[in-house]
């Protein structure tokens, strides 16, 4: 099995995308959201590059030779909005400019079924959307989940103040997902992360991606509330300071999800009093954000066993997975506070494969990582039951335009690459040391 890196964009070569006439190929992009959270003007660093989403698109309609069809899809962060993100990376041109090229129809969906406003952290409104057009699927993994016997059961923080819907969905052996239909459906899905870091699973690359095919975050466990002590992840210990932050939050939920109209007032006010007393989320762990998370990396595999065995009736086949590919952008790249408020590193890499989590150990490396310290990576070599891989990185080669980084992964391992800074929960847990 190969793994291209390439850092020359006229040596790109995505001829390992295998894409037949007649198939329905899904494109789905890292669209979290328009723009930086603490700078309104840098998006390069945030979202998948337009350059690699047109030149990807193009392959992919050249290969199906008029026959088939191509949809460029995500569910971006609830509080973004997508038409910001569309122009901002003319995504409408894009599919505009390969239908009339290659006479294959090219689609663009926002997959959300809802967006939120948000206010200084606090949601104070909300409005429907259309949503995937060919509906949602819910996938119950049962005992096959990797929430199956967690400890931290009737805990799990989703991504709203009410709490109470996420552990309904993950409870004794029930673990329900609420999946997208249209990459349930399509005959091939293409994986276009960014390469980034992350506060709850270290990286975001392709692994943890797929939780744009959600359709409803609320369903996903993000962390578990406590510490190691008692079986949570919130926090690294749950000392007086934890705890009274824990009271504060549970009151700001209250007032922002039962209290009518000025409840997110009371909650934003809460929510800055809090910031003042307890600290700044850049420099205090909280909220699952740090190496110790044990929730989110569970939640992201999970969903990636949705899509490779997934079928449209929401039951689960023991067979052949879907055929994906990958291509993780990294031309600009993220370090520090990711996967929205770290820093732009221009790297001009590109890395892709035939194997999602093969390509994110490999991208891991690249990054100045070690996948085995990265559990949304690891632990992907690991499942058994419905596998998310059965490949090994120790069996890969790589194949780049990098002559030092050419050859098996066993035998470039330790050569130089980048090395990017991981966010500050995980600094000095993650990061590659040839004595290890």
């Amino acid at each position: 099995m190969n793994v291209h890196i390439y850092r020359s964009e006229e040596n790109y070569d995505f001829s390992f995308i295998d894409v037949r006439p007649g198939e329905w190929v899904v494109l789905k992009p890292n669209l979290v959201k328009e723009a930086k959270e603490n700078d309104p003007d840098e998006w390069e660093s945030v979202v998948t590059s337009p350059r690699i989403i047109e030149r990807v698109c193009a392959h992919v309609c050249s290969r199906l030779q008029g026959r088939g069809r191509v949809t460029i899809c995500d569910a971006p962060q609830t509080d973004s909005s997508f038409a910001a993100i569309a122009a901002r990376l003319d995504l409408y041109g894009i599919a505009r400019r390969c239908e009339e090229s290659y006479g294959v129809p090219v689609e663009v969906i926002d997959l959300r079924n809802e967006e939120w406003v948000s206010e200084r952290g606090v949601i104070s409104g909300r409005r429907k959307l259309a949503g995937d057009p060919k509906g949602v699927i819910a996938f119950d993994l049962g005992r096959d989940s990797l929430f199956y016997c967690h400890p931290g059961e009737g805990r799990y923080y989703g991504a709203d103040y009410d709490h109470a819907t996420v552990n309904r969905h993950h409870r004794g052996e029930t673990h329900e997902y609420l999946v997208c239909a249209t990459p349930i459906h399509a005959d091939v899905f293409v994986n276009l992360p960014k390469l980034k870091t992350h506060k709850k699973t270290g990286v975001t690359l392709n692994l943890k991606n797929l939780v744009g095919i959600n359709a409803d975050k609320n369903w996903l466990p993000h962390h578990t509330e406590g510490a190691p002590g008692n079986g949570g992840d919130q926090f690294p210990d749950l000392g007086m300071r934890q705890r009274l932050e824990q009271k504060a939050v549970e009151l700001a939920r209250f007032f922002a999800g039962k209290v009518p109209v000025l409840g997110a007032g009371v909650a934003q006010t809460l929510r800055r009093s809090g910031t003042v007393v307890f600290g700044d989320g850049g420099s205090v762990v909280r909220s699952g954000n740090w190496h110790g998370n044990d929730t989110t990396w569970r939640m992201a595999l999970d969903l990636n066993r949705c899509l490779l065995y997934g079928n449209p009736d929401g039951s689960l086949r023991g067979g052949r997975p879907k055929r994906c590919y990958c291509l993780i952008d990294g031309i600009v790249g993220m370090e520090g506070a990711g996967p929205m408020q770290g820093d732009a590193v221009r790297s001009g890499v590109v890395i892709g494969g035939t194997d999602p989590a093969v390509a994110d150990a490999v991208a891991a490396r690249v990054m100045g990582f070690d996948w085995r310290k990265i559990p949304v990576i690891r632990e992907a070599f690991e499942v058994s039951r419905l596998p998310v891989t059965t490949a090994r990185p120790e069996d890969v080669r790589v194949i780049s335009d990098v002559p030092a980084w050419n050859g098996t992964f066993g035998e470039i391992i330790d050569r130089d690459f980048l090395k990017f800074k991981p966010h500050f929960g995980w600094s000095g847990h993650i990061e590659y040391d040839k004595r290890d």
